[in-house]
């Protein structure tokens, strides 16, 4: 069976069985605690069709094995294993919008459109398997910077689960943490540089494809395009909640860069989004 197709399953099986478990469960997370895992499983499709054969795409499917292990381990220790380990965003939407309007948006964007950016996030590996071509110099510097962005998101995450723990230290004394959010290391130059070597990653993932065929003008594009839409959204919608909680955030967001990491300052010119108030 062709590899595409066998994904293609892979996905309508993901597909159903996060849509039924928010249904159940009335947790809308499913789709985060399979984020981790789809993109490995499809990328190694395409690794093993090729019988394992091919360099570039043994690598690659190494690479996102590595982001994945990162990231599921990130994930399993904030609790987003754990039962009632929602997203905390999607009880505040929920909040937001009717219980049926809530549901028709859980199918189509939570579950549906999430699902198949999965699966298009990991389609530079098809790419990859329709040109097997020898392992270039290039590949190689390709790996290196994609494992430097995966140190990056290893260090800001580390950095953010160790303010959390103080923090939540801090209120079990019964002290009020002083500062509220993290503004420190990684954070000081980005407002979210896991953010930014999360996508980048997955920029890297799309040149894979690019030197195997040749060329920068792959459809797989889509891919990395979209899961950037999805964080721009994201972002806005997390910061607007952030700075319903802390009005200090403001301050924060005037000096420090948005995602790409950029030294503070008023009058940052270098920030990949504009403002959103």
């Amino acid at each position: 069976m062709e590899p595409l197709i066998i994904c293609l399953w892979i996905l309508a099986i993901a597909c159903a069985g996060t849509w039924v478990l928010s249904l159940i469960t009335r947790e809308h997370s499913w789709v985060d605690r399979i984020w981790s895992i789809v993109p490995v499983v499809y990328v190694w499709v395409f690794a093993g069709a090729a019988g394992l054969a091919d360099a570039r795409l043994d690598l690659v499917a190494v690479l996102v094995t590595l982001w994945g292990a990162r990231l599921t381990f990130n994930f399993a220790r904030k609790g987003g294993y754990a039962p009632g380990g929602e997203d905390y965003r999607w009880e505040t939407l929920r909040g937001r919008m009717s219980a049926g309007l809530f549901q028709v948006f859980n199918l189509f964007f939570i579950v549906i459109y999430q699902n198949i950016l999965l699966l298009l996030i990991a389609l530079p590996a098809w790419t990859a398997y329709q040109h097997r071509t020898p392992l270039t110099a290039l590949d190689v510097i390709l790996a290196a910077v994609f494992l430097a962005f995966l140190t990056g998101e290893t260090i800001a995450d580390q950095q953010q689960w160790r303010f959390h723990q103080w923090k939540k230290a801090e209120v079990a004394a019964g002290r009020q943490p002083s500062p509220r959010f993290l503004q420190t290391g990684l954070f000081r130059f980005s407002r979210h540089p896991n953010f930014f070597f999360e996508q980048a990653q997955w920029w890297v993932v799309f040149l894979f494809a690019c030197v195997a065929a040749g060329s920068l003008l792959q459809w797989t594009v889509i891919g990395p395009l979209l899961l950037t839409g999805l964080f721009i959204g994201s972002t806005v919608f997390t910061e607007s909640i952030t700075r319903s909680r802390y009005p200090e955030y403001a301050e924060y967001q005037a000096r420090t860069s948005p995602v790409v990491p950029w030294f503070p300052g008023r009058g940052n010119t270098a920030r990949m989004w504009s403002e959103s108030r």
